[in-house]
């Protein structure tokens, strides 16, 4: 793309993300167009991390996705910052990126030797066009000629200033009733080099479980303020239930089923029969290795991952009675965001008593697992099917943020990240 067409590109979609800025909405990681598929965003060395680089250092992140119309097509992103509780922040884009905050999407490939055909999509951020020059919550937005107000999806990402030092300590939950099944998260931040006037005003600490959003608590005062330090340890706060280990399955290969594969055929499409489920709420925990709701895209048929990888109808049976009334049963993990709609539902057939469905997914490996919501209320259950128990390896990332006094937007000054494996060989302490 030459210089001119870049700065006519600039011009054009200027416009329309002033507008896009005045509307107040959540930022969410979400898919608009039903034609995109397999979105990722992590860091460039640990793929599947969560999306968060170091302010002014060299680190990036990778982005891609997929579009199975294929072809190419003229796509713009714009980047915007966003407070801790994921709203706009409002200020202006001279005030969070040092060039642009919009630019073209120009690297992409189209799919070589598989029976979908699509074009991959990729992107590194921060690069010569969009780099950020403060911390904080950001929202990627990809949006189709210049048509930044309808979105094709979205994604969050994070820049972390590492300012403060978290430390963090997991433990069986200190309520008796709640001990075999959930974990807690006691943390200190440590802010040496950082004077802090009105911590329960100006600080904002959220613990999250395995990088899903639906899972955050939000904690606004520490249980104690002591120099240079704050303490997170309350009782009866960060209790989360530990739940399961993912279940998981492998597609690499479209020429013999591996695991938790029973059956591998192809019509207009290649098909993959997963083994029937059954559920897991048991009163004993199993271990067994997953990779916390992670997804690998790969392919041992072909070379290239990202291109030659096919996508497959995966079949999923789950072995169960009918669940309580009003409630559905959700295919859940990273690879869809943990979000429960209609294309991850499962439907029930009373004569076989199983509940099934099928996704579209790229080659790869796959934890995923299965999830109740209730239709009238919203509440999610994510233990009902899976169990849960305080053994459970999980991962826990923490963020804190700090707003000044007298400022406009939220800065992410920590971030700290944790794996439970320890707790299997700790109950009682």
């Amino acid at each position: 793309m030459t210089k001119l067409g870049r700065l006519l590109f600039l011009l054009i979609t200027c416009s329309h993300l002033a507008f896009a800025q005045q509307k107040t909405h959540i930022g969410d990681n979400h898919i608009y167009s039903p034609y995109i598929r397999t979105v990722q965003c992590y860091h460039s060395q640990k793929e599947q991390s969560l999306p968060v680089i170091a302010l002014n250092t060299r680190e990036q992140l990778l982005f891609s996705f997929d579009d199975l119309e294929g072809g190419s097509k003229n796509y713009g992103y714009s980047i915007e910052h966003y407070t801790a509780d994921w709203k706009p922040s409002g200020i202006s884009t001279v005030d969070y990126v040092e060039s642009f905050a919009e630019d073209r999407i120009i690297d992409y490939a189209y799919s070589s030797g598989t029976l979908q055909k699509y074009t991959h999509y990729s992107l590194s951020l921060p690069n010569d066009q969009v780099k950020m020059k403060i911390s904080g919550n950001y929202l990627l937005r990809v949006y189709e000629n210049g048509q930044v107000k309808k979105p094709v999806l979205t994604q969050r990402f994070y820049v972390v200033e590492n300012l403060v030092n978290p430390q963090v300590e997991v433990k069986p939950s200190t309520q008796v009733a709640e001990r075999a099944a959930f974990q807690k998260i006691n943390f200190s931040i440590s802010h040496p080099g950082l004077t802090i006037q009105n911590p329960n005003r100006d600080i904002k600490v959220l613990v999250m479980q395995n990088g899903n959003p639906g899972t955050a608590i939000r904690n606004s005062q520490p249980s104690f303020i002591k120099p240079g330090s704050l303490v997170y340890n309350d009782l009866k706060s960060n209790d989360f239930k530990g739940g399961n280990e993912f279940r998981k399955f492998d597609t690499r290969s479209l020429r013999y089923p591996a695991a938790q594969v029973q059956e591998i055929f192809k019509d207009s499409a290649f098909n993959a029969v997963l083994i029937p489920d059954r559920s897991r709420n048991t009163s004993k925990y199993s271990s067994e290795t997953d990779k916390n709701g992670a997804f690998f895209i790969r392919n041992q048929d072909g070379r290239d991952d990202a291109t030659e990888s096919d996508y497959v109808w995966v079949w999923f049976t789950l072995q169960s009675s009918p669940v309580t009334e009003n409630a559905a049963v959700y295919i859940a993990g990273r690879f869809n965001n943990y979000s429960l709609n209609e294309v991850h539902q499962l439907k029930y057939n009373p004569e076989k008593r199983t509940y099934n469905g099928r996704l579209l997914l790229k080659q790869g490996l796959y934890d995923y697992k299965y999830v109740l919501k209730n239709l009238e209320t919203g509440e999610i259950n994510d233990t009902r099917l899976e169990g849960s128990f305080f053994e459970t390896s999980n991962a826990y990332q923490v963020f804190v943020y700090y707003r000044k006094p007298g400022s406009r937007w939220d800065e992410l000054i920590g971030y700290f990240t944790t794996q439970t494996d320890t707790l299997r060989s700790s109950q009682g302490n």
